[in-house]
């Protein structure tokens, strides 16, 4: 009986073939990977626009379910018919007319019949900028297209960048609209979505530290909508209001603008300053007047000194300034979406910094801070 010896297989060798086997499989799963991102890339902002807004809005979501005997449909519906008629019908309002003040502007600049009144003589003696001031706004009272015709080509430039940004806005309002739908629908699915989520930070960093996180991710998201966009949302409306009442021309157009620096954390002051001055300039208000109007843009401006201690920072152990930073750098590279991200990010890299930071060698490894019981009743 004949047997012929086995060839015997050097641990080299096979150890070159299994980084090969690896190496094939990485490539290929990496190719995957970056295909599938290729085929969603144009949805993914509305995906994370939706996601967002169904963390926001589904304790709101679970109040009606319960009203509503459990059932998850309506209760969907009941959020989003109440979205439509709070946030996206007045939204939609607000954006139709800052594009027709914008349009309205430049085609007055544009025909010679935009009507600015003559200013005050008290505007020339204002300190060190009065006598320009004045002598612009003359020009521009006595010879409009002359004064448009010597600011060539920075209003060509600023008329372009201002239609630009109103189509911008219009197809963020779409973005908004299509995302508020799709939030509802996902919130139909907020059980089994909910558990989907704390199982992925279970496979990513274990059961008690993925809860943690997890539950720091939605605390954060929460925090940053009422904190952030929330304040400046009121803010904007407080503003917007007052400018009305004091009869300040385009105040729907000032109110955007103070939302945007409400968003970015820049005082409304910028806003309400000139309105002030506008109003004790222009000698068309009575002394008791201006002077109400005067106190009413400042408390409007100063709004946000009340609602951000009472709407940031709850519900996440994180410190204030953490999530603020998080916002403010996620905005500026990101937009509005980005500071959502930039916030949730910086958060968790914080926590995870500190449980590092805190843990030693004879602890158990890395442990995220316990969240409170804010954050655990947001979920």
């Amino acid at each position: 009986m004949n047997m012929t010896p086995q060839k015997e297989v050097k641990p080299e060798s096979r150890t070159s073939a299994n980084l090969v086997d690896l190496l094939i499989r990485g490539t290929l799963i990496g190719g995957l990977a970056i295909l599938c991102y290729q085929v969603f890339a144009p949805f993914l902002p509305l995906m994370a626009w939706s996601i967002i807004l169904a963390v926001m809005l589904y304790p709101l979501h679970k109040r009606f379910a319960h009203i509503v005997r459990n059932k998850q449909w309506i209760a969907s519906l009941i959020v989003l018919l109440i979205g439509f008629l709070i946030i996206i019908i007045p939204t939609a309002l607000l954006m139709n007319s800052f594009a027709d003040t914008v349009r309205g502007f430049i085609s007055s600049v544009q025909n010679n019949t935009l009507d600015i009144p003559a200013p005050s003589e008290k505007v020339a003696q204002w300190p060190i900028v009065g006598k320009k001031v004045y002598a612009l706004w003359s020009k521009a009272d006595t010879d409009l297209p002359g004064l448009v015709q010597s600011l060539q080509p920075k209003i060509g430039n600023l008329a372009r960048a201002s239609l630009g940004m109103v189509a911008k806005l219009g197809g963020g309002l779409l973005l908004f609209l299509g995302s508020f739908i799709l939030a509802s629908i996902i919130m139909a699915y907020g059980e089994s979505g909910s558990e989907s989520f704390y199982e992925i930070f279970h496979r990513l960093a274990g059961p008690t530290r993925g809860h943690a996180l997890a539950d720091l991710c939605t605390a954060t998201i929460r925090t940053v909508a009422l904190g952030v966009v929330g304040v400046a949302f009121i803010q904007a409306i407080l503003i917007g209001l007052a400018l009305l009442i004091a009869r300040i021309p385009s105040a729907g157009l000032f109110a955007v603008i103070a939302l945007v620096l409400g968003i970015a954390q820049i005082p409304a002051l910028l806003i309400t300053l000139p309105a002030i001055i506008y109003i004790w300039s222009s000698a068309t208000y009575s002394h008791g007047a201006a002077i109400a109007y005067t106190i009413m843009l400042l408390l409007a401006s100063l709004a946000d000194n009340v609602l951000k201690p009472l709407m940031l920072g709850r519900g996440v152990k994180t410190p204030m300034p953490i999530i603020l930073l998080g916002a403010l750098g996620g905005m500026a590279s990101g937009g509005i979406l980005g500071m959502f991200v930039g916030a949730m990010v910086l958060a968790l890299g914080y926590e995870i910094f500190k449980g590092w930071v805190a843990m030693n060698s004879d602890s158990n490894p890395l442990v995220v801070s316990e969240p409170t019981k804010t954050a655990q009743n947001l979920t």
